[in-house]
């Protein structure tokens, strides 16, 4: 028929592709992008580089000439038809496929108070060049969200002297991913950089220089950005009559309802072992899921079983996680020369490691960490608290064993 079918040409539909060729298929592919940028990297939008929003792409028009993949840039698919295995485009192009991965991402969400129409996004690299062009033209910039991104963008503001006030309706920032121990010292670190935080209240309103709180306080702002998190983008796999939850549901090996269709991202989530569907929003699970679709598309028999896994820079500290701590699990704490570990075991298995230091100073930590969660180890507690005990060390005896 048509080949293969990428519909994202984000980090997970980009590596798909890649590594379709390194899996041996050398039938066509088409990566289909609605931007008309090259595929480019999402984590350094909110990292500018002296001030200049850096668009790192994934690769050149020359990697994907000589690859084979055909790439349409600035198309967008219309429909999905699932039981003929065609894509109808926007401009009325249908296009047929053999087999099909949806790796469409996710979209911001939405505010939904009244003035919600002035809050910008923050997703794309348009995205962020209007955000970062018109803080640093600015006075007073209002960030609506205390996630990672949220607080990203605040720290990159404060080191450029913009005034920066975080609205959150939960009651601390970072409360949904990170730890919170280390929740609490990133947030104190920003109170010491300056940063305003308005915290357990919502929107009523945003006005053109103000937000007004539902509490009844006004917050003044030139730019008011929206970064409450974001949706998986499922709207054609709805359509198209796929199972669908909080994101595509496939089973373990990436595979939809449909049996042509995989999707691997955002926008996908996965069956688990123990009952359930789960999905990961990380640049590394994107790039992992990616290869493990590819390889299934091209014939593998591969679940996904890649160890969840983030990090986030904020001023000079370099927070990562690897696994997904819970409160229930059982917490052990070391201290670095330049930072801090914390350890979760769950029944004596350890199941996740996060680190909080200077720079990349905990990177080399939470690398060996995920090698023992991968090793299924029950460590020592007092092992893991001690400095003195090399990670290294206890891996190799775990290995051993």
């Amino acid at each position: 028929m048509g080949g293969f079918i990428i519909v994202g040409a984000g980090e997970a539909g980009t590596r798909a592709a890649f590594t379709l060729r390194e899996a041996g298929y050398y039938g066509p592919i088409k990566l289909i992008g609605a931007e008309t940028h090259l595929p480019y990297e999402r984590p350094p939008l909110s990292k500018p580089d002296n001030g200049a929003v850096a668009m790192k792409v994934i690769c050149s028009d020359e990697a994907l000439l000589n690859a084979g993949i055909t790439y349409l840039s600035g198309a967008e698919v219309a429909e999905l038809d699932g039981a003929g295995q065609a894509i109808i485009l926007s401009d009325g192009r249908s296009l047929a496929y053999d087999k099909l991965l949806l790796a469409t991402g996710a979209r911001p969400r939405k505010l939904s108070c009244p003035g919600a129409g002035r809050a910008l996004d923050f997703r794309t690299y348009d995205d962020a060049k209007v955000i970062f062009d018109s803080a640093y033209a600015s006075q007073r910039v209002a960030i609506i969200g205390g996630g990672l991104i949220g607080m990203e963008l605040a720290a990159m503001l404060r080191g450029k002297d913009v005034i920066v006030s975080v609205i959150e309706t939960a009651p601390k920032p970072l409360g949904r991913a990170v730890p919170l121990r280390f929740a609490a010292k990133m947030h104190t670190r920003h109170v010491d950089e300056g940063v305003d935080f308005h915290l357990g209240v919502g929107i009523s309103e945003i006005l053109d220089n103000t937000v007004l709180l539902s509490n009844g306080a006004e917050v003044p702002a030139d730019v008011v950005v929206a970064a409450i998190g974001v949706q998986p983008e499922i709207f054609l796999a709805e359509k198209a009559g796929l199972a669908t939850g909080n994101g595509i549901l496939t089973n373990p090996f990436l595979q939809t309802s449909y049996r042509h269709i995989f999707a691997a991202g955002d926008c996908a989530a996965v069956e688990q072992h123990g009952g359930g569907y789960v999905r990961f929003e990380s640049w590394r699970n994107a790039r992992s899921q990616a290869q493990t679709a590819a390889r299934n598309m091209a014939g593998a028999g591969e679940a996904f079983s890649a160890i969840p896994w983030f990090w986030t820079d904020q001023y000079d500290l370099g927070l990562q996680v690897a696994g997904l701590p819970q409160p229930h699990h059982q917490s052990v704490v070391r201290a670095l020369p330049m930072g801090e570990l914390e350890f979760y075991l769950d029944e004596g298995t350890l199941v996740a490691a996060a680190g909080l230091g200077i720079g990349n100073s905990v990177a080399k930590d939470i690398k060996l960490s995920e090698m023992l969660i991968a090793a299924g180890v029950s460590p020592d507690p007092a092992a893991l608290a001690d400095p003195g005990v090399n990670l290294k060390t206890m891996l190799k005896t775990a290995k051993s064993a």
